[in-house]
């Protein structure tokens, strides 16, 4: 299924296969960076997998053996599999280019879809992501995760947020590289079932935000 928002087009992908996804995002990016095909974000679910952006650390890899695919991202490993909602903007930024604001924006489209869903999430001083506060069941607790590379002035990789997914996959890493915070999904904060098909028109509303 493919919609046309304003400057933007979002294409929904279903389960694909983590390589596959990423070759679509490849070919993407060559087409939106020479300017023959409009900003798009692709909208998807993955079967389990774990990704190793290029800060990971030995320490933050499977404790089991699984297998983690090297990727170009920034920031380190994490998990992707069903029941979570992942997002890749490719997408031009504006001159200047200012990547930290283009985090802000992601986050901020994380926060509102959230917030719609009845969940209330927040920024933490020093990490990417969206967050639930500290609060009496525990730590601050990642719900959505961001991790992205630019080149040629466009975006590739982007963000996942844990709708109802098996959150058991992150006890075998250190996600994120984060030893002192837990993962934590929409459905475990709200304790009844959120699925991604809930998620993801949200989201989609919602992209705009990531244009500024």
């Amino acid at each position: 299924m493919t919609s046309v928002l304003p400057k933007l087009t979002a294409r929904r992908l279903g389960m694909i296969d983590y390589q596959a996804a990423w070759d679509e995002q490849r070919r993407l990016h060559e087409e939106v960076a020479d300017g023959v095909t409009p900003d798009t974000v692709l909208l998807l679910e993955h079967p389990s997998v774990y990704t190793a952006g290029k800060r990971t650390e030995e320490s933050d890899r499977p404790t089991d053996g699984t297998p983690v695919i090297a990727v170009d991202r920034g920031g380190k490993i994490t998990w992707h599999g069903p029941g979570q909602l992942v997002g890749y903007p490719i997408l031009r930024l504006p001159a200047p280019i200012d990547v930290v604001a283009y985090v802000r924006r992601t986050e901020q489209l994380l926060i509102d879809t959230c917030a719609e869903l009845g969940l209330e999430t927040t920024r933490i001083e020093g990490r990417s992501g969206v967050w639930v506060p500290e609060d009496d069941r525990g730590p601050a607790r990642k719900v959505a995760a961001i991790g992205i590379r630019v080149s040629r002035g466009v975006t590739q990789h982007g963000f996942a947020i844990n709708a109802n997914c098996d959150l058991g996959a992150y006890d075998h890493i250190v996600a994120c590289g984060i030893r002192d915070a837990g993962t934590t999904s929409v459905t475990a904060e709200l304790g009844r079932q959120v699925t991604v098909d809930e998620v993801l028109p949200i989201v989609e509303r919602r992209l705009p935000t990531l244009l500024g």
